[in-house]
């Protein structure tokens, strides 16, 4: 496989749109293709601020820093510009879309992510096809999106919107109950790249990510392999405090 530059943050900082209160205050990274990073923080460090600025959300502000996607400045494309070029997110507490059936959803985001318009019947087997590899029902496909799901449901289904539309980077916030999903998408798509956010060390050693990074009060203050999460485990996130 070769390996590129598929997405770097330069120096970001960013702030909630209605305040003035920095959130993220200047982190540097670089994903490339096929790797997983893990970002570990405590409630409060910034982690899901820092999920929602990467895709763009208009409830961040960037104050300052760069994204590039791919080689491209990305920093001030909107949200479905981010998504369609192939950049997912899947969100903590994703949202019910009342009305709006899975495989609707799918078929319309695929027809906007790639321009395909597939069969009902093709869209079905395959979205069938990766529940069960994904221990859903199959039922899931006709039912509204989230509505009704519980909490383990709606991951699984964000796991398998991945699958289906094929993204080239995945931001992934807090999934800490799929790490099988994970693995079986990376399993089909190795070129993935990921960026993990979460703060379960449990799902690290299920994952197994290239690179994990510390985020505490809104800046990394430490990075390494998995050594670095068995350390964070050891002595907690008051150890690295000081040093951000």
């Amino acid at each position: 496989m070769r390996v590129s530059e598929l997405f770097r943050i330069d120096d970001l900082h960013a702030k909630p749109a209605e305040t003035d209160t920095q959130i993220l205050r200047g982190i540097s990274l670089t994903v490339n293709t096929g790797e997983v990073h893990a970002i570990m923080g405590p409630n409060g460090s910034g982690k899901s601020t820092l999920a929602t600025t990467l895709l763009g959300a208009p409830e961040y502000e960037v104050t300052h820093g760069r994204l590039f996607y791919k080689g491209e400045d990305i920093s001030l494309w909107p949200t479905d510009v981010r998504a369609k070029a192939g950049i997912f997110l899947a969100f903590q507490y994703p949202q019910e879309i009342a009305g709006v059936s899975v495989i609707q959803f799918l078929r319309q985001s695929l027809s906007a992510r790639k321009g395909i318009d597939l069969s009902v019947l093709e869209l079905r087997l395959s979205i069938i096809s990766w529940m069960k590899r994904l221990g859903m029902d199959s039922s899931f496909v006709d039912r509204y999106l989230n509505e009704g799901f519980s909490g383990g449901e709606k991951k699984r289904n964000e796991i398998m919107q991945m699958a289906i539309l094929e993204p080239e980077l995945a931001i992934l916030d807090d999934l800490r109950i799929v790490a099988q999903g994970i693995r079986e998408v990376r399993q089909d798509r190795p070129t993935l790249g990921i960026v993990l956010i979460t703060h379960y060390q449990r799902l690290l050693d299920e994952v197994k990510p290239d690179f994990v990074h510390i985020l505490i009060d809104g800046r990394i203050v430490k990075s390494g392999g998995m050594e670095l999460a068995s350390e964070l485990e050891r002595n907690g996130y008051d150890a690295y405090r000081t040093e951000s």
